[in-house]
């Protein structure tokens, strides 16, 4: 897939900036917030106003979601933080979040503050072959 935008196929906006590579979206959000309903509106924005990379797909997908902190770790759910991230995402990267199949959600720590979002369609499903075996 060619790179869309500028530097390096990044496409930015406010805080949000995604790219489109190999076969994943990558999404960063600058900041943290202990708000979790903050994420929606500005992703939303983002991908109504400027995104022009590839539309929703049908199929199962692999979302892994990092939240990186400096110094000690927010008091955030991440659960709460992933539901509003797989809302904002919803219509862009898939059309329903019930076709995330793998979902990763993580806080790590980091040398700056931000949300990473890495989407990838799934191509195989690993634990169904386990299970058949």
């Amino acid at each position: 897939m060619p790179p869309l935008g500028e530097s390096g196929g990044w496409i930015h906006h406010g805080k949000v900036r995604a790219r489109e590579a190999d076969g994943e979206l990558t999404l960063v959000v600058d900041g943290l917030t202990t708000q979790a309903k903050y994420y929606k509106p500005l992703i939303y924005e983002f991908f109504r106003k400027v995104w022009r990379g590839a539309r929703p797909a049908w199929g199962e997908f692999s979302v892994e979601i990092g939240m990186e902190f400096v110094g000690e770790p927010p008091w955030m759910d991440l659960d709460n933080l992933a539901k509003a991230l797989l809302d904002a995402i919803k219509g862009y990267a898939f059309h329903d979040d019930a076709q995330v199949a793998r979902l990763l959600v993580e806080r790590r720590p980091a040398e700056r503050e931000r949300i990473v979002i890495v989407v990838r369609r799934l191509e195989s499903r690993f634990l169904r072959a386990t299970l058949e075996d």
